[in-house]
C-alpha cells in the first residue's frame, strides 16, 4: 500500500489553496513544519506589541503568497478567536493596574487591556502561519513529513487514520440521527433526550470499534505490516534553501527587535 501525492488531493484544512499555488506550494513539507513551529516559538517569546504586529503582517504576507482565499481564511481565524474571546474580554477586569473605566463595580486596567491585545496578536499570527504552512498540506503529506522528522510512528499512523476515517464516522453518525428522526425523536430539554444522546454516543463507540477491527483485518489481508510507504520522495532544493534563509532572517529580526526593546 503506497500513497502517490498529486496536485488534485484535498488539503488538510480545506483552505482553498492548490499544491502548486504560489512560491510556498513547492516548498519541502518538512521545512514548512519546522518553520511553522520555529515561528510559533519565536512569537510566543515576544511581548512588544510592534513586534507582534510585524509577526502578524508576516503571516498575512505568506497567506497572500500562498493565494489563500482571504475571506474564508479570516472566517477560520474568527472561529479560532471565539475560543479565547471570553478570556480576552475578562482579562482587563482581572489584571491589576492603572484603571481605565469601571463596569458594574469591576475596574478595567490598561495592563490587562494590553495583555489581551498581546495574546490576540500572538494567537492570530501563529494560527495564520500554521494555516498557511501546515493547513495547506494534504494529510498524507503531513503524516509522512512528521515521520521523516522522527515523530513516533504510532502517532503518525493515528493522525493518518483519524483524517482518513473521521468522515466515515460522520456518515455513521448521520445514519443514526436519521434513524432517530424516522422513529419520531425530537430533541428537547428532558431526561429522555439526554438518555437518547447517551445511547447515540455509546452506539457510535461500538460501531467505531467494530469498523476499526474490520479495517485492520482488511489491511492485513492486503499486506499491511505497520508502515505506510510513500511512493514520492522529499528532496531539499534551492527554493527550499531560499525559503529557509528568508524565514530564518525574519525570525532573527523579530528576536533582535524584541531584545533591543528590552534593553532600552
Amino acid at each position: 500500500m503506497g500513497h502517490v501525492l498529486t496536485g488534485g488531493e484535498k488539503t488538510l484544512a480545506e483552505t482553498g489553496a492548490s499544491f502548486a499555488a504560489g512560491f510556498i506550494g513547492g516548498i519541502d513539507p518538512r521545512l514548512r513544519i519546522v518553520a511553522a513551529v520555529a515561528f510559533a516559538m519565536v512569537v510566543v517569546g515576544c511581548n512588544w506589541l510592534p513586534v507582534l504586529v510585524l509577526a502578524l503582517c508576516v503571516s498575512i504576507v505568506l497567506m497572500l503568497a500562498m493565494r489563500l482565499p482571504v475571506l474564508r481564511t479570516l472566517k477560520r481565524m474568527a472561529a479560532m478567536d471565539t475560543f479565547i474571546i471570553f478570556m480576552l474580554i475578562l482579562l482587563p477586569f482581572t489584571m491589576p493596574g492603572e484603571p481605565i473605566f469601571s463596569l458594574w463595580g469591576l475596574v478595567a486596567s490598561w495592563e490587562g487591556l494590553w495583555r489581551a491585545i498581546e495574546i490576540a496578536l500572538k494567537a492570530n499570527a501563529i494560527i495564520l502561519m500554521l494555516m498557511v504552512l501546515v493547513g495547506t498540506m494534504e494529510p498524507v503529506t503531513l503524516g509522512h513529513s512528521l515521520h521523516a522528522l522522527r515523530v513516533p510512528a504510532p502517532l503518525v499512523h493515528l493522525l493518518l487514520f483519524t483524517v482518513r476515517y473521521i468522515e466515515v464516522l460522520h456518515e455513521e453518525y448521520s445514519r443514526l440521527r436519521q434513524a432517530m428522526k424516522a422513529r419520531g425523536f425530537r430533541p428537547s430539554n428532558s431526561m429522555h433526550t439526554y438518555r437518547t444522546f447517551g445511547y447515540l454516543v455509546g452506539m457510535m463507540l461500538v460501531r467505531a470499534l467494530e469498523r476499526s477491527e474490520r479495517i485492520l483485518e482488511a489491511m492485513k489481508c492486503r499486506g499491511f505490516t505497520g508502515t505506510i510507504p510513500l511512493l514520492a520522495r522529499f528532496e531539499f532544493s534551492s527554493r527550499d534553501a531560499t525559503f529557509a534563509a528568508t524565514m530564518g532572517g525574519v525570525m532573527v529580526m523579530l528576536v533582535v527587535l524584541e531584545l533591543s526593546h528590552g534593553l532600552v
